[in-house]
């Protein structure tokens, strides 16, 4: 009988591997994300430059799934076709394939120095991008302790009487393996730990190849799973991009498992070790499946049309609100401490509301027709209904007895509820307005400009969601980080125009086409960035932090 011992220990080494993956995969995205999102958006010239981005992408982030999440998205928008994310996601799986190859090597001599650099990045450097990258480095140095931690726990498992039991029973069931493999995949959301998992079982001896090899090509339908399950609730053609790679994928990793049952495939090419086979026969998998399915990519497009097609009478997912209820308690008007929550809780589902309006603002400005710009813009309707509800809640609450901190937060509330508006109206009115100038007269930014308005609308984006934080837990550090990004916001967006202005003196020609659309977008930025801070403006200057007027008293 194992020890208790054994399973924490074992479970602790899983879960940090879990983690440290997910740990390099958000630094990339916070650090380079608006690059990554900017290659994959610029990769359009064929499925088989699709399939390199995708894998090129799948190897930074560490994630085919990621990939696959971001292409749904850009599917969305218009941006990239069914077939062309299909592609990219079939490149993504061959793309993680490589990070588990790379993964696999031994590197725990390198664990000491990547902690003691990831270290000190992240928390000697105030930069955002260095801290990311420390991150990053810190992510891969616990990917690599958590696979050392797994091999020391699983020795016990050596003079265990259940193992040789279990794995008997899977050698003679290699379904079974299959299916618990892909559940395990799923369930842990992520294929480059699982695969890692059983490739460090096998170098401990405790997972012989007849096992590991079905287990492999679960976990490869498992991966796939993954993306499917997230995308669940957006549009049908986002949908269509995980279902036709899963289709792939299923239909490889049976045909695997037959050929493995069947034949007597050679494993013994792929390297000395059963470790190293299992790697390599991971890595020759996905090989193998993207050379055959690139050239199919387009029949697999027409197949998901037919197993998810558009409803005639489809609801529209953009402009359909999902928080229809409102949470304002009618009846607690007469206790304004409850009637007041009620307010803040509606006010951040406003929040969220503009949130979504805002986040595929720049898809739009790249690849969004008129008809999907209109669809965004609907959402403003919601904003201005909530607008209206919160600021007439608290009207009605102000007429009954209230101490002055009550009277003040109804006040700073029904301010920040007029700010989200205008947020919204900016949405609406400017940017949106200037993205579908830019689809009918079908203009193109330059690199540069598009990198640098990607840019800005990635950190306003950021703090948007730190100003809705700072709206619930009224945190004085939060508070005081945010009014710092008004003015690194209005130093980035000053730096902005200089540069674009430069690049029109130099007689760029994408430059000077876009060049209002640039100058107006970046001057939006700036403006909701302003009115997002202003949630800290209250909190700050009740506790002393923040002076009522900037101007020097005269003498």
């Amino acid at each position: 009988m194992l020890p208790v011992a054994f399973f924490i220990h074992l479970a602790g080494a899983i879960m940090l591997l879990l983690w440290a993956v997910r740990m390099v995969r958000t630094g990339v995205e916070r650090a380079h994300g608006t690059r990554l999102k900017s290659a994959l958006r610029d990769a359009r010239g064929g499925n088989a430059q699709m399939a390199v981005a995708g894998t090129v992408l799948a190897v930074v982030l560490q994630s085919s799934t990621a990939v696959g999440v971001l292409a749904a998205g850009f599917a969305t928008s218009g941006i990239l076709t069914v077939n062309a994310g299909i592609a990219a996601l079939l490149g993504a799986d061959l793309g993680s394939a490589l990070v588990v190859k790379i993964l696999s090597f031994d590197l725990s001599g390198f664990i000491p120095l990547l902690l003691l650099v990831g270290a000190a990045l992240f928390l000697k450097f105030e930069a955002r991008t260095v801290r990311q990258t420390g991150r990053i480095v810190l992510g891969i140095a616990f990917i690599l302790l958590s696979l050392k931690m797994v091999g020391e726990a699983t020795e016990p498992l050596r003079d265990s009487a259940i193992l040789p039991g279990l794995i008997g029973y899977l050698k003679d069931d290699p379904l079974t393996a299959f299916l618990v493999a892909a559940a395990i995949a799923w369930l842990v959301h992520s294929s480059v730990a699982t695969v890692l998992l059983f490739v460090t079982f096998a170098a401990r001896d405790l997972l012989p190849l007849e096992v590991a090899l079905p287990m492999v090509l679960g976990a490869n339908v498992g991966g796939g799973l993954i993306a499917v399950w997230l995308t669940r609730g957006m549009e049908i053609e986002a949908r269509r991009i995980p279902l036709g790679n899963l289709i792939f994928r299923g239909t490889g990793a049976i045909a695997g498992l037959t050929a493995l049952q069947f034949f007597d495939v050679p494993i013994h090419y792929l390297g000395q070790g059963e470790a190293v086979q299992l790697v390599n026969f991971h890595l020759a998998f996905n090989l193998v499946l993207v050379v055959l399915t690139i050239p199919l990519v387009r029949p697999m497009e027409r197949l998901t049309a037919v197993l998810l097609p558009i409803p005639a009478s489809a609801p529209d997912p953009i402009g359909a609100d999902p928080l229809e209820v409102s949470t304002l308690d009618r009846g607690s008007t007469d206790r304004p401490n409850v009637a007041l929550a009620s307010a803040k809780r509606e006010l951040l589902r406003m929040g969220e509301t503009v949130a979504a309006m805002y986040r595929p603002v720049m898809e739009m400005m790249d690849g969004g027709n008129l008809e999907q710009i209109a669809r965004v813009r609907k959402i403003d309707e919601q904003v201005n209904r909530k607008h209206t509800d919160i600021k007439l809640f608290i009207a009605e609450v102000n007429r009954g007895k209230l101490s002055e901190d009550e009277i003040r937060e109804g006040m700073d509330l029904t301010e920040f509820s007029i700010n989200l508006e205008h947020i919204g109206d900016i949405i609406a009115k400017n940017l949106l307005a200037l993205a579908a100038e830019r689809a009918r007269k079908k203009l193109r930014f330059s690199p540069e400009g598009w990198a640098e308005m990607c840019n800005l609308h990635a950190r306003v984006e950021t703090n948007m969601q730190l100003a809705l934080n700072v709206l619930i837990s009224g945190d004085i550090e939060s508070a005081r980080q945010l009014v710092g990004e008004k003015e690194a916001m209005r130093q980035l967006a000053r730096d902005s125009n200089d540069r674009h202005l430069e690049r029109l003196r130099e007689g760029h020609a994408d430059s000077i086409e876009t060049s209002d659309i640039h100058l107006e977008t970046v001057r939006a930025f700036k403006e909701i960035n302003s009115l997002l801070v202003t949630v800290a403006y209250p909190i700050l200057t009740e506790s002393g932090q923040l002076l009522r007027s900037r101007l020097a008293q005269l003498d």
